[in-house]
This record gives C-alpha cells, structure tokens and sequence, in this order.
C-alpha cells in the first residue's frame, strides 16, 4: 500500500485524543500496512495515525534501521531530566525546534496477534516514542515548546506557504 497524505497543523483529527484499538482486523492489519510504508520514506522517525486521518491509538517508527508499530502504546517510562533537543514533525512541515524531552523512554502496547510489545530506547528513539504517544492524545510537539520557543513556531507556521 502507498503511504497516506500526511495532515499538517489546523487539522482537527492532530487535537483529539485517539480511540483504542478494540479488534484486530482487516482495517487494522491495513492502517499499520500504512503506517510502516509512511514511516519508510526518507527522514521519518515516527508516524501516528492521526497524522494519516485515523483516530485510533497506533504509530509506527523508524530509528537507526529499527522499524515497527505499536497498538495501543502507553507510555510507562521516562527517565532523566527533560533536555532541549531539536525537533520536527511532518505535521509541521519544515519547522524545527528545541522541545523538552526525556532522554530515555519506553512504551508499551500490543501487536497484531495481540501480544505485548515494549520499545524502549534512548536518544532519537526516546524522542520518537515521547513525540509519537503525544499524537495519539492529540498534543502536537509545538504544545511541549518553552513559551518563548513557542511564540516563535507559531510565528513560522502562520507565516508558512502550507498553513
């Protein structure tokens, strides 16, 4: 399957909280089909699926040749204080900030089959569970940004060719 459109900042579906993913089916199997050929192209870490217009609890990820998804991932560790780390989304397009992040973290959820799965990690991979998680309750990383930061991206997306 090709990869979705990926829906950019203004679009309601990126500011709900997504629903949890109940059954295991055809139309699950395909939007993590999705997800991982959305993840695939080139400078992507993460992709969730509010991103690609589903409101369900699911992303994929792709770190240092480590590719996946998780169903229904929760967030359970973070470590470490918060640091300032640079930051995009593809929801933004072409913006990048310093945002507050744990330097460690891990999720856990489910597969497919519908057994447990944990994906925990450090730097970039911490940062993409961290950003991906807060898709699915419908925080946008420019929502994690010190208030100053933020003034400024809010500045750069209405002033963007895409907004």
């Amino acid at each position: 399957m090709p990869e979705r459109p990926i829906r950019v900042f203004g679009d309601p579906v990126l500011k709900a909280t997504s629903a949890p993913i109940e059954t295991i089916d055809d139309g699950v199997r395909g939007l993590v089909a999705d997800l991982l050929d959305s993840v695939k192209l080139p400078g992507r870490a993460g992709v969730a699926a509010p991103q690609i217009g589903v409101n369900l609890r699911a992303f994929s990820y792709n770190v240092d040749g480590r590719i996946g998804y998780v169903l229904n991932p929760v967030l359970v560790e973070v470590r470490g204080e918060k640091e300032p780390t640079g930051e995009g989304c593809l929801s933004v397009p072409g913006l990048w900030h310093d945002t507050p992040r744990h330097p460690y973290a891990r999720v856990r959820g489910i597969d497919l089959d519908g057994q447990e799965i944990v994906v925990e990690g450090t730097g970039v991979l911490a940062q993409a569970l961290q950003h991906e998680t807060d898709h699915l309750d419908g925080i946008l990383y420019l929502d994690r940004l010190e208030p100053a930061e933020r003034r400024t991206a809010m500045r750069e997306v209405r002033e963007s060719d895409w907004f």
